[in-house]
């Protein structure tokens, strides 16, 4: 009998090992929703229900989170046949990339767990680039930055720098399950002075952000807004992404490797292209019209 009874322990043994290996790699689908006219609304304008009608609705887009015990990567799909895949192949037919729009181009993000390193992989002017970085909390805020009012098409001028906002970060008691994990809330306060039709306003914004440690490793899907742990939710007004599922398989070490024909470019080189690229465009631009302009970082 003692005899069966440790064949029986053995083999769970071997049972649960084998599982905790299986948990090691896998997937996690992501939904963004954004909402423009929300965000505007959340920043301090002031909307006319002419513009609002002609503002775009609300979108939605699918992102996927492929890791493994050692390295992540993160980037957007479109679904087309199944975005999870089968087996330990390259994250399945669905995970196609996503062209966005403006000088940034697609975002990939890559993620090295033991040393904490982030690589960023984006297309600009016809040349892939890589960025090194590291997940953190943004001093610009949920939102970059905001400016309206009337602009100089001659001004070709350097615009003047924007006054980082005050950040207050509440940790509360509030949980909630995300795809089966207990998740942990912190709440960014970020207040800005803005002008809005030439009066000075304080505009504060919360940004929530919902995050586990069971996962062993550390992630954000915006890696500005990150405190610790695997986030699995960020939600602002008029913005947020969500954790939606997750799935246990096999994942090629290729999938979650920075692709080697980039070409490195570091954050302040990235800066002055996009300054450059800012200032043709104000040169190039038609007489008179108001410039108004929203940045979300990571996006």
């Amino acid at each position: 009998m003692k005899k069966i009874i440790f064949a029986l322990m053995s083999v769970f043994a071997v049972v649960s090992v084998a599982d905790a290996q299986k948990k090691t790699s896998g997937a996690i689908q992501f939904e963004t929703t954004v909402d423009p006219a929300a965000m505007a609304a959340a920043s301090g304008m002031q909307i006319p229900d002419q513009m609002k009608a002609r503002m775009p609705s609300s979108s939605k887009s699918n992102f996927e989170l492929l890791f493994t015990a050692t390295n992540a990567s993160y980037m957007p799909v479109e679904d087309m046949e199944d975005s999870n895949g089968a087996g330990g192949g390259g994250g399945g037919m669905g995970r196609m990339m996503m062209r966005f729009g403006g000088g940034g181009g697609n975002r990939e993000y890559y993620y090295s767990f033991a040393d904490q390193k982030l690589t960023e992989v984006f297309d600009l002017s016809d040349t892939t680039y890589y960025m090194p970085g590291k997940l953190t909390l943004s001093t610009s805020g949920p939102i970059g930055s905001f400016r309206m009012g009337s602009g100089n098409p001659g001004d070709t001028a350097k615009p003047k720098p924007v006054v980082p906002p005050k950040i207050e970060i509440v940790k509360t008691d509030a949980t909630k399950k995300i795809i089966g994990f207990d998740c942990k809330e912190v709440i960014v306060k970020s207040t800005r002075s803005v002008k809005i039709l030439d009066m000075d306003k304080d505009v504060t914004e919360e940004t929530h952000i919902w995050y586990t440690n069971d996962l062993g490793f550390n992630f954000s899907p915006n890696p500005k807004m990150w405190t610790e742990g695997t986030v699995l939710a960020i939600e602002g007004r008029g913005n947020s992404t969500i954790a939606k599922s997750i799935e246990y398989r096999g994942v090629s070490s290729k999938d979650v490797t920075p692709p080697k024909k980039a070409k490195l470019i570091t954050e302040e080189e990235y800066k002055i292209k996009m300054d450059n690229m800012m200032k043709r465009f104000r040169q190039n631009r038609p007489g008179g019209t108001g410039v108004q302009r929203i940045v979300v970082p990571g996006n």
